[in-house]
């Protein structure tokens, strides 16, 4: 008995398979984020919003950023910390690209 609660607290710090909660938490706030980290890369850069071929770069990187932001949430420890962090994340993205689409600051 006393093994395994040795074994358990060894294991406090450790990544634990939240599957579900760390793949939605990837999917839904991981492309949210992929969507706001290139809204800001869009607007930031020289020309800002135009169509063409930057419109059309920036639509085709989408599914490379969010399978990285994916991929890494299972890093977290926990589900809860992956919904956490993404969450913050997200809010955070989307402020700066409301500030940056409307002028705040200039």
């Amino acid at each position: 008995m006393k093994a395994r609660t040795a074994a358990s607290r060894s294991c406090r710090g450790s990544i634990t398979p939240h599957w579900i909660s760390k793949t939605l938490a990837g999917g839904l706030a991981g492309l949210s984020l992929a969507f706001a980290l290139l809204g800001i890369t869009t607007w930031l850069s020289p020309e800002g919003v135009q169509p063409g071929d930057k419109a059309q770069v920036v639509m085709w990187l989408v599914p490379p950023v969010w399978m990285l932001i994916f991929s890494l949430s299972y890093l977290f420890r926990s589900g809860w910390h992956a919904w956490g962090w993404l969450g913050v994340a997200n809010l955070l993205a989307y402020a700066a690209l409301f500030a940056i689409q409307h002028g705040v600051g200039r």
